[in-house]
């Protein structure tokens, strides 16, 4: 199975910790051992929102503060790209073409951010899309998606499963509201809707969530394409 997965940087570094990276390593050189053709895409996390506060601070402006966070990005990928050994490129891959060649040939791709403007979800979602995967997984820091924001309202309720075009709604109503995080972000959700891919989303704090995706067996939310 072609698998893209998109490991939050608040999920894979919260603080740099080389014994939790090794953790992620793990599970992917498992998956990998098992036959499946991975790319991963790594998020920034709190060390790329300290950054980006602190340019902010000192008058940057968006575009700057976007190209801050797409280096945090790719620190956080070198560190995995450690971890994981030869089984994958040795550098962070900041091209889709040049990521969609490492998955044709077995290694796996590690990318970070691309370009300012788009987030890592994104970038995961058009490299799952590039390369026709079979799923995409969003290893995120909460437990999947919910109609709103859990950690605004209490009495959130999680979806099982839910289509792309339901997955847009909501997080186009989570986004409108002051101060709530979306699990996805809305391009990220609009490239899913286009693209037809399956995806799941869920709280991606332990390591071997990830693998409880492919499986199968996750506690997640199932992204399911409605059918033609």
């Amino acid at each position: 199975m072609k698998v893209v997965v998109s490991i939050g940087g608040s999920v894979l570094v919260p603080t740099v910790d080389a014994g939790r990276v090794t953790g992620y390593a793990a599970v992917l050189e498992k998956l990998d051992d098992a036959g499946h053709d991975l790319g991963v895409v790594v998020g920034g996390g709190p060390t790329a929102r300290e950054y980006i506060e602190a340019a902010r601070d000192l008058g940057g402006n968006e575009v700057e503060l976007d190209e801050l966070g797409v280096a945090t990005t790719r620190l956080n990928a070198r560190l995995l790209i450690a971890a994981l050994d030869d089984r994958a490129a040795p550098a962070p891959v900041t091209e889709h073409n040049r990521a969609k060649e490492l998955f044709t040939h077995g290694d796996i791709p590690v990318m970070g951010g691309t370009v300012a403007g788009h987030t890592t979800d994104a970038v995961a979602t058009a490299l799952a899309e590039h390369v026709d995967a079979d799923l995409l997984v969003f290893a995120t820091s909460v437990a999947g998606v919910f109609d709103v924001d859990p950690g605004q309202d209490d009495a959130a309720t999680k979806f099982e499963s839910m289509t792309p075009g339901e997955l847009v709604d909501v997080v186009s109503s989570i986004e409108l509201a002051a101060g709530s995080n979306a699990p996805v972000d809305l391009l990220a959700t609009k490239l899913l809707q286009r693209s037809g891919l399956r995806a799941v989303v869920l709280d991606g704090t332990e390591p071997a969530a990830i693998a409880d995706a492919v499986d199968g067996t996750h506690d997640g939310t199932d992204v399911v394409p409605e059918e033609p």
